[in-house]
């Protein structure tokens, strides 16, 4: 079984968007963006614009769809009104993926800053237990590893276990990014030993099960440099090799492969990009 190798789509004139944009590339699963990434207040989409989306996706067969979270919320900051916004902001936007009937929205927890690891991701567990109670459904919250730069949480798999053991729900789930794990210097390379090693981490600490994307991204910073910059396929640090190295893992086969590279164009993930990902499983 090959895993649904996909893309982040714009979403720019309709939801419904997404879908065209991801089939034009060859993809067969997307992410998008429910409302603006840039802003703290989401803007939900019209009841038609809905309707549209499920109806392009319900033609198309499309695999698995996410939706990625606004760049601004930190679940782990020490300032209360940031945190108030970012519970708000996240809740609105899980609203949306709820009513658009996708899988799940994937988000980046955010950084204490100064304050102990632990009181950061006391305040990460507590601020997603009250998003899970504001939209209360089937849609899946996220958490997406971070290239660990500037304090943030979830750069290794024991931080990403603690916090998803605390809010212990099954609608909290995991999505991990290759590049930000090689930036954050948790594998040194995605040689075939270093990805067993690696599966067997997280499965140790989270379970694989709980891992439903993955972030398929080369790194344009090198391995321990705690960068988050993304690169197209094989023309980073992780390399051609690494990605079939990955490909060959069967126990991420189960995952969406979502690509989130700057595109050979420059204009975002594109069908070369995809094509290259989907060789590497040949």
């Amino acid at each position: 079984m090959k895993p649904n190798i996909g893309a982040h789509v714009s979403a720019s004139g309709g939801l419904f968007r997404g879908i065209e944009n991801a089939q034009a590339i060859g993809a067969e699963c997307l992410q998008l963006f429910g409302a603006s990434p840039q802003q703290w207040v989401a803007r939900m989409p019209s009841d038609e614009d809905f309707a549209r989306f499920r109806e392009a996706r319900k033609k198309s067969g499309i695999g698995p769809v996410f939706l990625h979270a606004a760049y601004l919320p930190n679940l782990a900051t020490a300032d209360h009104g940031m945190y108030e916004k970012s519970i708000k902001n996240l809740s609105e936007h899980l609203a949306i993926a709820e009513r658009m009937g996708v899988e799940g929205l994937i988000f980046h927890v955010g950084s204490g800053k100064e304050a102990p690891k632990e009181e950061a991701i006391k305040k990460a567990v507590l601020g997603m237990k009250k998003i899970l109670k504001v939209v209360p459904g089937k849609t899946m919250l996220i958490m997406e590893n971070s290239a660990g730069g500037g304090q943030k949480l979830g750069s290794s798999a024991h931080e990403m276990g603690l916090m998803l053991k605390g809010v212990d729900s099954g609608r909290i789930k995991i999505c991990i990014d290759t590049a930000h794990a090689f930036e954050a210097g948790t594998v040194e390379g995605y040689t075939k030993e270093h990805v067993k090693q690696f599966c067997d981490e997280w499965d140790k600490e989270i379970g694989l099960e709980n891992v439903v994307a993955l972030h398929v991204n080369d790194s344009k910073t090198v391995f321990n440099s705690h960068h988050d910059r993304h690169e197209n396929i094989g023309e980073g640090y992780i390399g051609l090799e690494g990605f079939k190295n990955i490909a060959a893992e069967k126990r991420l086969h189960n995952k969406a492969w979502i690509l989130e590279v700057p595109g050979f164009d420059g204009n975002g993930p594109d069908k070369r990009n995809v094509d290259i990902l989907k060789s590497c499983f040949k």
